[in-house]
């Protein structure tokens, strides 16, 4: 059993984190520690430092050395090309404004269960994300820079076993359309480089907060697209909220670790708040 704990330093931790390290450290496997740092425009060194030295100071021990995206770049480029050989991936002109205003608001699914037939309720998982259209599809963009790079999300339902919420379906084409991999502005995205990361580096077991939960779908057709043969174990777990419909976010500065710290609090301290106030 292999995990993985990929914080992106876009922020400094937080007790949100600490809760999720908890479920990571605790389910028995190693733990690989992967820095999410593909968005060029929003990590910070600082910040990749500073998660660091906290983690240290938490007691959370990696089982081998430290990932980062950043330095990946090649080997998202052949993970590209196994999907440009299948004719998958096209050129998109299409920005999020464009997509608003085009897209059909009954294809924007909300206030809805991101999985059909979840054993959770539909209040527990609320998505609202817009689906893209295929406005793209045909057009034969080339993959330049300036166009965002798609993936091809033919209807199909992919289901998995939640090793926290139970039985899972979706269908990606219908909730998200096809997915973006790499945006305008060259950066890799989130769902294409943590699928292409869990691949390659052998995750069996991926334990991540229920936010995220509507992403496994499409990261488990992606990742079948390039060659994985067996998917990822996946576990959502509860968050902490501070509010009934926002999650703790990296500028709640009263839930840093760092303010924390610096106001005599124990690592075990902070362990325990982040255990206790998960919902």
């Amino acid at each position: 059993m292999l995990t993985r704990f990929a914080p992106a330093p876009t922020g400094w931790l937080h007790l949100g984190h600490v809760l999720n390290a908890e479920y990571v450290w605790s389910a028995g496997a190693g733990v690989l520690l992967r820095i999410e740092d593909h968005d060029r425009e929003r990590c910070r060194p600082e910040y990749e430092a500073g998660i660091l030295e906290d983690l240290e100071w938490l007691g959370y021990v990696a089982s081998g050395p430290l990932v980062r995206q950043s330095e990946r770049d090649e080997i998202y480029r052949e993970g590209l090309n196994v999907l440009v050989t299948q004719g998958l991936v096209y050129g998109c002109d299409c920005s999020r404004k464009d997509i608003e205003s085009r897209i059909d608001r009954s294809s924007v699914i909300e206030d809805r269960p991101s999985f059909i037939a979840s054993r959770t309720s539909a209040t527990e998982h609320r998505l609202s994300e817009l689906r893209y259209s295929g406005r793209c599809r045909d057009r034969g963009l080339p993959l330049t820079g300036g166009a965002g790079w798609r993936v091809r999300m033919d209807p199909g339902v992919e289901r998995c076993v939640d090793g926290i919420l139970g039985p899972q379906e979706q269908d990606p084409s219908q909730q998200c359309g096809d997915v973006l991999i790499r945006d305008r502005l060259g950066n890799w995205t989130y769902q294409f480089v943590a699928t292409v990361d869990d691949h390659l580096q052998g995750i069996t077991d991926v334990i991540r907060g229920k936010d995220l939960l509507a992403s496994t779908g499409r990261q488990i057709l992606l990742a079948r697209l390039l060659g994985r043969k067996t998917p990822a174990t996946f576990a959502h777990h509860a968050l902490i909220m501070k509010s009934p419909t926002q999650k703790l976010s990296k500028s709640d500065g009263d839930t840093g670790i760092r303010d924390l710290r610096a106001r005599g609090w124990t690592a075990a301290e902070v362990i325990a708040a982040a255990k206790s106030l998960s919902s």
